[in-house]
């Protein structure tokens, strides 16, 4: 009867709890879903490709278009020497002048100053006059030594009168008062005027004889006629001074 209950109680104490047998797997918990995330995730890879097919769209439908090199006076045209071409996209809403046009633009004028760098729009250019009030544009036919080297469009020059053989004279100034008696340096006839044309060494038609430049001014109305009395005896010099020359 002893060894009986002994066997029963060793018993007893060895039962314990179920253990999982090694093949059974401990549950998880569900994964939560985020599907706000994932469609923003689709979104922006959608919005990339468009933007990346409308650049490649772009880039490729490119036009030829005139550019501005050198600063263009109001009332002065565009030529060979202050213009170039460059590639531009496509743009309907900006009236770019082609460079297919280029000959027809060089028979229209700056409506205003047009600074180097700019890219050529249509608005920029009239076929009437564009002189402000108060100006007036004078030709010169000027000999070597009369005009400083390297002078362009744009500069701001002072006029003298001069001798036929270059020597300064030492005639009084003009009626409107901005010339003056300047000693045995001559007389100043302008001040300030500034360069609208100069001739375009690749363009012969713009020599006058074999050896004179028709470079053209703008000056104040009441300067223009004492200047261009001595142009017309080719008694003129100019010197390039500092200025704006409005």
């Amino acid at each position: 009867m002893k060894i009986q209950e002994r066997t029963g109680a060793g018993a007893g104490r060895s039962a314990g709890p179920a253990q999982p047998s090694v093949g059974d797997r401990l549950p998880t918990a569900p994964r939560e879903r985020k599907p706000a995330l994932a469609a923003l995730a689709v979104l922006l890879i959608l919005l990339g490709a468009l933007g990346a097919t409308t650049l490649v769209l772009q880039a490729g439908n490119r036009i030829e278009v005139v550019k501005i090199t050198a600063e263009i006076p109001a009332g002065s045209s565009v030529n060979s020497s202050n213009v170039t071409s460059v590639m531009v996209a496509d743009d309907d809403s900006i009236h770019y002048v082609k460079w297919s046009q280029l000959a027809s633009l060089e028979k229209l004028k700056a409506r205003n100053t047009i600074p180097a760098g700019a890219v050529a729009v249509g608005e920029m250019f009239g076929s009437g006059s564009t002189l402000a009030a108060g100006k007036a544009v004078v030709g010169l036919s000027l000999k070597e030594g009369q005009y400083p080297a390297g002078l362009k469009m744009g500069d701001v020059v002072a006029a003298y009168r001069v001798s036929s053989n270059g020597s300064s004279t030492g005639g009084s100034s003009n009626s409107s008062g901005s010339s003056s008696s300047s000693g045995s340096g001559g007389s100043l006839i302008v001040g300030q005027a500034k360069v609208s044309y100069v001739p375009d060494d690749k363009n012969s038609g713009d020599l006058v004889g074999s050896t004179n430049f028709a470079v053209t001014v703008t000056v104040n109305s009441d300067d223009a006629a004492a200047l261009a009395q001595a142009a017309a005896t080719g008694s003129v010099a100019l010197v390039r001074v500092p200025g704006n020359g409005n």
